[in-house]
């Protein structure tokens, strides 16, 4: 998720006729894997046209385990998932506990030790005996990996995809340019511990019939905590050696799985892909061949959150001609590379006006009319632990407080579930024209000046807003 408290940092595929890369044997019934993709569609093992649509469900915060089961049972919450008509999750998870793992001696911690150890002793205690009586099945021994199985194998019952998300290495609220966590090589960011947790989860997710993708990366951005490191290593260069660096970990762990491939600018930007433009500072191209034996595996996600200072733009060929310039070429025959698109992230704050935002209603109208798939954050509607705050409110999610029923039921009635179902019922054998502007409209441009970083919907005149815009200043200027 790219808001900070409540800031924001702004910032043909390999042909297979009928004959895929992939040597896995189909699976025989749902959900039908592995899939691949041709062009700009993922397909089933049958052929048939997959579009994912689903919400996030953040487990990457300090606790490490997914978020909200202090409230309800995971059957309930995969239950209103699918009440919603969507057939997957986004299921975020952060590299420190693959790191934990190895540092006790490849074994994973319990929750009730995770629970204290990011609570407190009383409030982990509390939180573990709430979480134990909705989920009975839990225990003492029982381990965070077992929390991501037990979900994995609920949405296996209730026939939704899981796609994991690579969302921080250090366990936390995310994603500000001073975290740590921004770039490849950043304080906190260990390039091979990175590589080593995408092969551990793609590993570990063998055993779940519905593991469909995995990310790479959320929302790489510049290493503002290092202005001399951003300068030199921030570029599309080095994001093409450690975008193959951590494809090659996946698919060698897991040939069955997709991956997801975000950009440059909180993930908001992926044109030279798109464009088989130079990948500056060098004059390489991206290529399909460099990702030999799974050219069919790739698929490319973006991010929009043009309404983080409040209203976002309700002049809907603007947002679609920004989408169409960050990514969504991709979709028609304009692109140099043709690869599915899904919006991995956009939202809301879920309050009584949320069904009547233009930019919400622009984007829910525009992505299904693309055949793109889309995934709405959040689900939830707290954390156990959010930036040292517990139990904290998730004003952005799309269930109450205490998970328990929606917060703005007219926007989930009105806008949410009418786009799912246009989702699903828009033909895909039709030719959507995803082009509603060209790729030099200025209107359309992703680039956005560097001192917008401080939009904020609640912004406070406090010493780090202060001394962030000065470190923007200092480093743009």
């Amino acid at each position: 998720m790219a808001r900070f408290g409540q800031r924001y940092w702004i910032p043909a595929i390999l042909a297979i006729a009928g004959v895929s890369a992939s040597t896995n044997t189909p699976r025989a019934s749902w959900p039908n894997g592995p899939f691949v993709t041709s062009g700009r569609w993922i397909q089933d093992a049958a052929g048939s046209t997959v579009t994912y649509v689903g919400v996030n469900w953040p487990g990457s915060l300090e606790v490490m385990i997914p978020e909200g089961l202090q409230y309800q049972s995971i059957e309930s919450i995969v239950s209103k998932i699918k009440g919603l008509g969507m057939n997957a999750i986004r299921l975020t998870y952060a590299t420190e506990m693959i790191d934990q793992y190895y540092d006790n001696g490849e074994k994973d911690i319990a929750i009730q030790q995770a629970l204290t150890d990011a609570l407190g002793q009383d409030g982990g205690s509390s939180v573990f005996e709430k979480i134990t009586t909705n989920n009975p099945s839990f225990n003492e021994s029982t381990t965070r990996l077992q929390v991501y199985d037990a979900i994995a194998e609920e949405c296996a019952n209730q026939q939704i995809y899981v796609h994991l998300d690579n969302h921080i290495s250090k366990a936390g609220w995310c994603c500000s340019p001073l975290d740590g966590n921004a770039w490849w090589g950043d304080e906190l960011f260990d390039v091979d511990n990175w590589s080593r947790g995408l092969s551990f989860m793609a590993t570990h997710g063998k055993a779940w019939s519905n593991l469909m993708s995995m990310s790479l990366r959320n929302e790489l951005r510049q290493p503002l905590d290092n202005f001399t490191f951003a300068s030199t290593n921030y570029n599309w260069e080095n994001w093409y050696t450690y975008i193959k660096q951590g494809s090659d970990a996946i698919h060698k762990a897991n040939e069955d799985v997709l991956i997801f491939l975000s950009g440059l600018s909180s993930d908001q930007d992926l044109s030279p892909v798109v464009n088989g433009t130079a990948l500056a500072p060098g004059s390489a191209t991206f290529n399909r061949d460099d990702f030999s034996g799974y050219a069919d595996k790739l698929v490319l996600e973006l991010h929009s959150y043009d309404n983080i200072f409040g209203p976002g733009p309700s002049n809907c060929t603007q947002v679609e001609e920004e989408l169409y310039n960050a990514g969504f070429k991709a979709l028609g025959d304009e692109a140099e590379n043709k690869f599915p698109v899904v919006l991995t992230e956009f939202g809301i704050q879920q309050n009584d006006t949320a069904s009547q935002d233009p930019y919400i209603s622009c984007l829910l109208d525009y992505v299904p009319t693309q055949n793109a798939g889309w995934m709405i954050w959040s689900l939830g509607g707290s954390y156990y632990i959010r930036e040292g705050n517990q139990d904290h409110d998730e004003s952005w999610g799309l269930l109450t407080h205490d998970w328990s029923d929606w917060r703005s039921p007219d926007f989930v009635n009105d806008s949410l579930t009418p786009a799912v179902t246009k989702t699903f019922t828009i033909n895909p054998d039709a030719n959507p024209n995803p082009s509603p502007g060209t790729q030099d409209d200025e209107s359309g441009s992703a680039a956005l000046h560097p001192t917008l970083a401080l939009g904020i919907l609640d912004l406070q005149p406090t010493f780090y807003t202060a001394m962030l815009l000065l470190s923007l200043v200092a480093f743009f200027y």
